[in-house]
């Protein structure tokens, strides 16, 4: 027996240094070739309960109580785990974690056929990718954070929508007639199904959990920043949505559903154009309001670039438009759509400090506030997602909003304050489920 314990201890030891400097060939469960009798021991996974939508909130499922989400983005955990890269994924979960976050939004995709692509043709999924999102979710269940996984992307990055039209015109398929045929072919939208399908009925390799029965998952979210500039009209986007969430719906009704929309409003929509950064706004194929109001849609999203979309207007221009874009949405989802209105992409460049804050600190800071103040009221502000957060050493993942939020104290303070507040909130009053004592410190 003692024998046998030493064994386990060395094996043990092996798993540890996996986890924290990866494996070279590519993402695998430490344990997978060993006879399950001599698997590492597994702490019990803690309970988490489903979320539901109550009118404009979110509530638990086993509680009742209200709850409202300060979380962030990092697109790159399943990449990270694929290529070797596994402890990343632990230590950005551990490391929200312990700052309040409660819900980070990843992809759950990658299209083609390049290193790391989880789907490598229509039906042809990636066995080793697959175990790697396992992980991601394990991870997220043990360290009690929530996900929304994106389903596909709109950009060309990591495949998209580009990569479902050239596989289908790769077997044969005249697209030349359609206005999007990602949208509009039966085919290709027979591929996202299947692909959904896959993922939506996934057991998970490490807990034997399925992920429609996953309560770490938060919610599933149709399609990173939908545009169908083809059809500025939004009618063709429209019947793609509802179409593709009642087939979500109807293989997972423990998961909310949102789309992924950027918030703009359509070019029907003449009483809130004012609301857009600009007139391209209303030109992509989107509508923030009708998008959103599908039946099977729980939420809506809503993404806020006010350096990307207004790139010449001052610190004190962008925090006005800003304050207006926030305020027109969080008005919509309260007395239109009836909806909790998530802002699940915040981004801003960092810039020098103005008054002791980075910009970056200011127009976080109007979201939050915002967010802050209807959530006091019961109203449909349900959170907001900082994009992106990334750890040191991770220059290949960095985009001009990403940021490693511990060097950063003054944005670091911020985030913390609001996920402490938003708890005191959705808790009645206590900060029962904040991992740290809210005091703002440092990790």
């Amino acid at each position: 027996m003692a024998r046998r314990h030493a064994v386990l201890g060395v094996l043990m030891l092996a798993v540890i240094v996996y986890f924290n400097w990866g494996g070279g060939g590519g993402f695998q469960p430490p344990w997978q070739h060993l006879p399950p009798s001599w698997w590492p021991f597994q702490p019990k996974l803690p309970d988490l309960a489903f979320l539901r939508r109550n009118g404009t909130r979110f509530v638990s499922s086993d509680t009742g109580d209200d709850v409202y989400v300060n979380g962030w983005n990092s697109y790159w955990l399943m990449s990270e785990a694929a290529t070797g890269r596994a402890g990343r994924v632990e230590e950005m979960l551990r490391r929200g974690r312990a700052m309040g976050l409660s819900v980070c939004r990843t992809w759950a995709f990658s299209d083609g056929g390049g290193s790391g692509a989880l789907q490598i043709s229509p039906g042809r999924l990636d066995f080793r990718v697959f175990q790697a999102l396992d992980y991601v979710i394990y991870e997220a269940r043990r360290n009690q954070v929530r996900l929304i996984l994106c389903l596909v992307n709109d950009l060309n990055a990591f495949g998209g929508k580009a990569q479902y039209v050239k596989w289908a015109e790769s077997a044969g398929v005249n697209t030349s007639s359609m206005e999007d045929p990602f949208f509009a072919h039966p085919i290709i939208k027979g591929y996202y199904k299947d692909y959904v399908k896959a993922i939506l009925t996934r057991k998970n390799s490490f807990s034997g959990v399925r992920y429609s029965d996953e309560p770490a998952i938060f919610a599933w979210e149709l399609m990173n920043e939908p545009r169908c500039v083809s059809n500025a009209s939004a009618s063709l986007l429209q019947a793609w949505i509802t179409e593709m969430a009642a087939y979500v719906k109807s293989l997972d009704q423990n998961h909310l559903v949102t789309v992924g929309l950027e918030g703009f409003y359509g070019s029907k929509r003449s009483d809130r154009l004012g609301a857009n950064p600009g007139v391209w706004a209303a030109s992509l194929g989107s509508d923030f309001i009708q998008n959103s109001a599908i039946d099977h849609i729980d939420f809506a999203s809503a993404h806020a670039y006010p350096d990307t979309w207004i790139p010449k207007a001052s610190l004190e221009e962008k925090v006005k438009y800003l304050s207006k874009w926030v305020d027109s949405h969080l008005s919509d989802g309260e007395n239109v759509l009836k909806k909790p209105i998530l802002f699940t992409e915040v981004g801003s460049r960092l810039r020098e400090k103005l008054g002791g804050m980075y910009d970056r600190d200011l127009l976080l800071k109007t979201v939050y506030d915002k967010i802050y103040k209807s959530a006091k009221k019961k109203q449909a502000g349900a959170g907001a997602l900082i994009w992106q957060l990334v750890l040191e050493g991770m220059e290949e993942e960095s985009d001009d909003f990403a940021f490693i939020a511990w060097n950063h104290p003054s944005t670091y303070k911020l985030i913390t304050e609001q996920s402490c507040r938003l708890s005191y909130i959705s808790n009645n009053g206590t900060n029962r489920n904040i991992s740290h004592p809210c005091s703002g410190s440092r990790i």
